[in-house]
């Protein structure tokens, strides 16, 4: 057995590689997986071209973090995870100490423990997220399916603090993989929701995931007009998601609301951009302006929970499948958006496909014993 392992290693801006690099070790407290399926994902495409994120990854270090996999190395302690589990870990976990996490905030924990490296073929799972972030499997459940546990709580998340109910309207501005997954997840609580989108073939695909209505922007000739008076009696939407991270989708959502309504500015556009907005529109209309950013561990659990109960269109979400060594060529390629009228993907599924004969050294040996 080969003590390395093929892995992304992101070096720079729009410099990915698979590198051959050491396969982790277990130690207290710790798992290691084998990466059954990773996903990709809007954050990782803003890592990619930018070269590195503030938070949760700088250069030279492996990449991705939406996954699931099997359990093949169980470290000293662990006593909730045994070898051969099917499991989906997030891929960070508070601290449960600092002043965020007791206010409950634990999205902006002081001391938030980041974990990436989903685009390989084993991957280390902190003692932390083990003990705070990891969720077994249904026997029945394709681990992709549960790969999707990360972008989802950052949905239910982004829901949550909007104290989403149902029977209220929310226009969600985008629809790419975020703004579809807030369509799906609050068609599915009982909101009446209005899709905002740039593209023609994103009108069809916001219907499939629970858009009552779909305004294209090209269709008119001011789209905030058009998108309120979608809304009952015109009066504006109860809340409105921003999920497209531009600075004039953020103004748009906030002229989209009703008065006393609720904005979302859930994208998040690059480090210095700046906006305006409408003093008087924000103080007359008594407008709440909130962001959200990232998951909690009571998120990502509803998150996973409503992934599990059936009523989620997993696989509706997995557009494309690509192989572990395809991934720099994915991302390449995720830059361009297809032309008008090509469907571009939502989310491509890695499946590292590793040999039963090439498995774990830990896992390998509980193998050959039980044999």
């Amino acid at each position: 057995m080969a003590e390395t392992m093929k892995a992304a290693v992101l070096h720079a801006r729009e410099d990915l590689r698979m590198e051959r690099v050491p396969v982790p070790t277990a130690g207290p407290g710790e798992l290691v997986l084998r990466v059954d399926a990773a996903l990709t994902c809007g954050t990782d495409l803003k890592v990619f071209r930018r070269g590195y994120h503030a938070k949760m990854l700088t250069l030279n270090r492996l990449f991705g973090h939406e996954l699931a996999g099997t359990v093949v190395e169980v470290g000293e302690g662990v006593t909730s995870f045994a070898l051969g589990d099917r499991v989906v870990p997030l891929n960070s976990a508070p601290c449960d100490d600092c002043f965020f996490c007791r206010q409950g905030q634990q999205n902006l924990c002081d001391d938030l423990l980041f974990n990436n490296g989903a685009y390989a073929e084993f991957i280390g799972i902190p003692a932390r997220i083990v003990e705070k972030n990891t969720l077994k499997l249904p026997a029945a459940m394709p681990f992709e399916h549960a790969a999707l546990t990360e972008p989802l709580a950052c949905v239910m998340r982004g829901l949550e603090e909007s104290q989403a109910k149902a029977g209220q309207t929310v226009i969600v501005l985008g629809a790419g993989p975020i703004g579809l997954l807030f369509i799906h997840a609050a068609s599915l609580a009982g909101l009446y929701v209005i899709a905002v989108v740039k593209r023609s073939d994103q009108v069809d695909t916001a219907k499939r995931f629970g858009a009552e209505q779909v305004l294209r922007i090209g269709d008119v000739a001011d789209p905030i007009a058009a998108a309120r008076a979608l809304t009952p009696e015109g009066r504006g939407a109860d809340i409105v998601i921003e999920a497209v991270a531009t600075p004039e989708a953020w103004q748009w959502a906030a002229q989209m609301a009703r008065k006393g309504g609720l904005i979302n500015l859930f994208g998040g556009p690059p480090a210095g951009t700046t906006v305006q907005f409408d003093t008087n529109l924000l103080h007359y209309s008594d407008l709440t302006l909130k962001a959200s950013f990232h998951h909690t561990p009571s998120t990502a659990r509803a998150a996973f929970d409503l992934l599990c109960s059936g009523r989620f269109q997993c696989q509706d979400f997995l557009t494309g499948t690509a192989t572990l060594d395809e991934v720099p060529e994915v991302f390449t390629r995720m830059l361009v958006r297809p032309a008008e009228g090509i469907v571009p993907e939502i989310k491509t599924a890695i499946f590292p496909g590793r040999p039963a004969n090439e498995l774990h050294p830990a896992f390998a040996a509980a193998e050959k014993v039980s044999a």
